[in-house]
């Protein structure tokens, strides 16, 4: 996927990309759930992101609207295999320094089960449900606060859509953000499915945009 209106995120740019994430995400539902005490969430949710970053840079596409990272884009074209492996193996190695980060700032080794029992959560494997090799999957949108409310998350998600549209794709995301739902539904997306499992209260909404899809009317 090549997004020529957007500006595409260098390894100099890292460091604001794990903030922009920590950011955004320091309340969601998702960490809130598996991070149970506050003070070890604020604490844990960098280093997360560091392993987040360095996999995504390495594996994924990774954009913001400019070069001031006000706003990230980070999507995986679910059609390209050819480097399957190398994938597999760096996200392996990542997996393991996050397990290592888990239990360091969590002694008590609750926050590592909660990700253990929360994995469905932490992963996209309901895509094999859709039988769709032509795929793009939005693995992050955010946009810092105090940019908010601007446009720039439609901005993003709009050259996605237009990628998607001229080269017959299908587009898959999960949110676990009831608020974010009404969203993506204004870009064209419906619900798929809704993830929920026991011991958490917690729901993972995976939406899809189907070729073609429509935008409703505006919110």
């Amino acid at each position: 996927m090549e997004c020529k209106n957007l500006y595409r995120v260098q390894e100099k740019d890292l460091d604001r990309l794990r903030e922009i994430l920590t950011i955004c995400f320091k309340n969601d539902p998702l960490y809130s759930a598996l991070i149970e005490d506050q003070e070890t969430r604020e604490r844990l949710m960098p280093h997360l992101f560091s392993c987040d970053v360095t996999e995504c840079f390495e594996t994924c596409e990774v954009y913001a609207d400019s070069e001031e990272l006000k706003g990230i884009l980070i999507v995986s074209d679910e059609s390209d295999h050819r480097h399957a492996f190398y994938n597999y193996f760096v996200s392996l190695k990542e997996s393991l320094v996050t397990d290592g980060w888990l239990i360091h700032e969590d002694p008590s080794t609750r926050t590592f089960w909660n990700f253990m029992l929360g994995k469905d959560y932490l992963n996209s494997a309901w895509t094999a449900q859709l039988h769709q090799t032509r795929r793009l999957h939005v693995i992050y949108l955010a946009v810092d606060p105090a940019y908010q409310h601007h446009g720039l998350a439609e901005m993003m998600m709009q050259e996605v859509i237009d990628q998607a549209e001229e080269h017959g794709m299908m587009i898959s995301l999960e949110t676990h953000n009831p608020k974010n739902v009404a969203f993506y539904e204004h870009l064209g997306f419906k619900t798929f499915g809704v993830v929920e499992k026991a011991p958490f209260h917690l729901k993972q909404y995976c939406m899809i945009r189907e070729l073609g899809s429509e935008k409703p009317n505006s919110l």
